[in-house]
């Protein structure tokens, strides 16, 4: 395993820092966390795809996988799990990145196409937690699964992907079926977000982590993880993983994947996987 740490000089300027987590009580709205055949589905009609130009006649297309067009050739494709805030602009912004600079395709299931789909403002209970861990897992099968009726994948390079909520299920699929996996901010660890980390990854599989030094929810710096001997990164977790690779970065913010230095390392870590 491969450990970088890095300094962002210019992190402030791009990116608002995060609040460290309150001890206040959390919020939750909705109800619905059923991993039901309707609900799955809806995922994967709203999820947000984004096909490269050179798939699409020479220009990018993006829309829902409802609509996603016809189209002859074959590419990547990187199935993105969201985080708790859904198929938010950060996301879609990956996507298109994925898409220009690496050539690939990509989905986002979209969890928040359930109808009263229950969302949270951390802290809740683990239990709370662990049903929508659950949920986003199947999304994530459902989405690999469904995929194959799409001709143009290359199902030789299908790559997982995942942010803070979306991380959990990247990480705990248990299929030997993708290329390679990128964690970014979750730190595989048993913290206040899981009753434990349950990783599926394989002992040779390629995998990306990426995360902050002081993420606010999984680092030792968040008072809810206290007593759990966090860390704060996949470095434990993947030690004996000869290709995996982890990028703390000296910061405080939590979403990060479109960071210039992120993107930097993660189009590195996807061209040795994609273009070998």
């Amino acid at each position: 395993m491969f450990i970088l740490r890095r300094l962002l000089v210019s992190i402030a300027l791009l990116l608002a820092p995060a609040a460290l987590a309150s001890d206040k009580p959390g919020e939750i709205k909705g109800s619905v966390l059923e991993p039901t055949a309707e609900n799955l589905a809806l995922t994967w009609a709203k999820a947000n795809v984004v096909l490269p130009a050179v798939l699409a006649g020479g220009r990018r297309w993006e829309g829902h996988a409802e609509d996603a067009p016809d189209v002859i050739g074959i590419v990547p494709l990187v199935v993105v799990m969201h985080g708790s805030s859904g198929v938010a602009p950060a996301i879609k912004e990956f996507q298109a990145w994925l898409a220009d600079e690496l050539g690939a395709a990509s989905v986002a299931p979209d969890s928040l196409a359930i109808p009263d789909r229950l969302t949270y403002a951390s802290p809740v209970d683990v239990a709370i937690y662990e049903r929508v861990h659950a949920l986003r897992l199947a999304e994530l099968e459902t989405a690999l699964k469904t995929s194959r009726d799409w001709s143009w994948v290359d199902r030789q390079r299908v790559v997982l992907a995942g942010t803070s909520e979306g991380s959990v299920a990247v990480g705990r699929y248990a299929g030997k079926d993708v290329a390679a996996r990128l964690i970014y901010s979750w730190s595989c660890e048993d913290n206040y977000f899981v009753t434990a980390p349950q990783l599926g990854i394989g002992p040779k599989e390629p995998v990306l982590n990426a995360i902050s030094a002081r993420d606010p929810y999984f680092s030792a710096a968040n008072p809810w993880n206290n007593d759990r001997g966090v860390t704060g990164s996949c470095a434990a977790a993947l030690k004996d993983d000869p290709k995996a690779e982890v990028m703390v970065i000296d910061a405080d913010v939590h979403t990060i994947l479109n960071l210039p230095e992120v993107r930097e390392r993660t189009a590195q870590f996807l061209r040795g996987i994609l273009n070998p």
